[in-house]
């Protein structure tokens, strides 16, 4: 620890906002960490930004984005040294329902089981159970329609089950045109 606080002036934003990832136990938002460090938001932003080229260019770490907050994390494709280090099933199976159910869910979000069952055509239930207790989606709070429906989203175990570090990676969706060619959009409710 430094004795003296303005010390920490002469460290740059980059480093400071480095060690803050590092020992936070989940994401955080970008805000908190101006506020922790007595920064601009926007420098700290940046910050982020350059941290993240940074890893994603050389290092073994990676920052991950969910939800407006980040968080470090082990190099999506390091995933097989981690596991094997860590004694870890190497590989999670998941249901083709589960993984139809996923898609939905990362696509729509939040959405409730009824808006899940109306893509699917069946039953959701116990998928999303499975989903919910795999940790990969959440209760995300409740709907406006009749009966207050439970809305579900992803969760940031979903980001690194599927070597993501935001959902702005996820591919775009594609849609059967009239012309039977696909055409890329974003699903809206």
């Amino acid at each position: 620890m430094s004795e003296n606080p303005s010390e920490t002036n002469f460290i740059p934003l980059q480093k400071r906002v480095e060690s803050l990832l590092f020992v936070a136990t989940g994401p955080v938002a970008p805000n908190q960490i101006a506020e922790a460090l007595d920064s601009d938001a926007k420098q700290v932003e940046e910050a982020l930004k350059q941290l993240g080229e940074d890893y994603a260019a050389s290092r073994g770490v990676s920052l991950q984005w969910h939800g407006g907050r980040v968080q470090l994390t082990s190099a999506p494709d390091c995933a097989m040294d981690v596991e094997k280090f860590l004694g870890l099933e190497s590989f999670q199976r998941l249901s083709k329902a589960a993984i139809e159910a996923l898609a939905i869910i990362a696509y729509r979000q939040p959405i409730s089981r009824p808006g899940i069952d109306a893509v699917r055509g069946v039953s959701s239930d116990g998928v999303i159970k499975n989903l919910l207790s795999k940790g990969l989606i959440q209760e995300v709070g409740r709907g406006e329609g009749p009966g207050r429906p439970i809305l579900f989203s992803t969760t940031t175990d979903f980001l690194q089950h599927f070597g993501l570090t935001s959902l702005d990676q996820l591919p775009p969706f594609e849609v059967l045109t009239d012309e039977n060619e696909p055409k890329n959009t974003i699903l809206k409710d």
